[in-house]
């Protein structure tokens, strides 16, 4: 009798080492595993974690470099939205991991799988991620998750592989990292309660910067192009150049406490430089260049979108008309902002823009202006205000 086949995103860590072997052994699928690489992975990193899957008995592996298509296809529309959830965090792990579960249900289209699995625990957000996304592009697909289903204590797993002499690195990390183009978060013993900072030591990226610089990031309709005048053909690029500019200053790091989709708070560590620098770049560029109702409009709009795609729900079509209008508001999105790095954090200096609306040909705020009379403002604001001296008026006489 022919193997099934199962589609397994794999990273290569302890969860889905263990996926690979029961799926394969104890439940005799034909495994395939995906790497979707979303800015997380260096190319030796990658190397290794193929041949570990290789190693461990899979039929495929298969890695894919989404880190420009995770960037057109979230990431932008993040900056355009200037999203941060709870006004605080960049949407670092969650876009990135809608990203790879779209990337993995693709190729089990192209792999013609019977099954698709994941390593996700049934305590994180993850799994609802994953599983919303698959029931949604291959519903008629089995999802395995034997990590949540066998409720598997890290122990069990590596007991269970050693049984098997699967070789790897067992020692569990004192703190646990995950990188990606839109930043890195990190949990520890310090972020498990609601009260903590995590040390120095225990941020990927050290402080070796001390003295202050300026940077100029120049946007085009909305998008980071260039960085000190130095071009980039991509955003990608300009945003992994920017992170070694500002990530050594230290810039970025912060405590998230926020709503898992399965109802109970977390705290987690994340740093990110270059996405906060380049989102209050943005937004203070879009501040100059747009109109007091578009960016009221914009605020509530991607409020909305940060939080339903933190949520998963990247496929819902109402994104795509969020994006389309997010996307029309960046036509006048264009100029320079400067900011001025130091340790730990940032300042916005100023814009540069042929479509500033404070140009000085229309006045000057507090001091002069050339586009009305003082007559015209007495008029202006006894319309303005006409309602509400109505109202006033009639509630006094109806107190008498």
């Amino acid at each position: 009798m022919k193997s099934q086949k199962v589609v397994l995103g794999f990273s290569g860590g302890l969860d889905t080492t263990f996926c690979v072997k029961y799926l394969y052994e104890d439940l005799g699928y034909e495994v395939h595993s995906i790497i979707v690489n979303t800015g997380g992975f260096s190319e030796e990193e990658l190397k290794k974690i193929e041949a570990h899957a290789y190693k461990l008995g899979v039929k495929t592996h298969t890695t894919v470099n989404a880190v420009k298509d995770y960037y057109d296809n979230i990431i932008k529309y993040l900056v355009f939205g200037n999203v941060l959830k709870n006004a605080t965090y960049p949407l670092s792990v969650s876009a990135e991991r809608l990203s790879q579960a779209i990337h993995i249900a693709e190729h089990v289209k192209k792999v013609g799988a019977d099954a698709v699995a994941h390593g996700s625990t049934g305590a994180g957000n993850d799994q609802v991620r994953f599983d919303m996304v698959f029931h949604v592009m291959i519903p008629d697909v089995t999802i395995l998750t034997p990590i949540r289903d066998l409720q598997l204590s890290r122990e069990a797993e590596i007991i269970y592989l050693k049984e098997r002499d699967v070789e790897m690195n067992y020692e569990k990390a004192q703190y646990s990292i995950n990188k990606g183009l839109w930043g890195t978060s990190v949990g520890g013993k310090e972020t498990l309660s609601s009260k903590g900072m995590l040390p120095e030591e225990a941020w990927p990226t050290q402080v070796t910067k001390k003295q202050a610089e300026e940077v100029k990031l120049h946007f085009e309709k909305g998008q980071l192009t260039a960085i000190n005048d130095r071009s980039f053909d991509h955003p990608v690029e300009a945003i992994q150049y920017l992170q070694t500019i500002a990530g050594p200053f230290g810039i970025g790091r912060d405590i998230h406490v926020g709503d898992t989709i399965i109802g109970i708070k977390g705290r987690v560590g994340f740093e990110a430089a270059a996405p906060m620098v380049i989102l209050k770049s943005h937004h203070a560029l879009e501040k100059h260049v747009l109109t007091k109702w578009q960016l009221s409009w914009k605020d509530q709009l991607a409020q909305f979108y940060g939080n339903w795609l933190h949520e998963g729900q990247i496929l819902d079509p109402v994104m795509r008309d969020i994006e389309a209008f997010l996307e029309n508001s960046q036509q006048h999105v264009t100029g320079d902002v400067f900011v001025q790095l130091m340790p730990y954090r940032f300042q916005v200096i100023g814009v540069e823009s042929g479509f500033d609306l404070m140009s000085s040909k229309f006045g000057r705020y507090g001091e002069m202006n050339s586009g009305w009379t003082g007559q015209d403002v007495r008029g202006f604001s006894k319309i303005f205000g006409n309602q509400t001296a109505i109202w006033t008026m009639v509630n006094k006489e109806n107190q008498k």
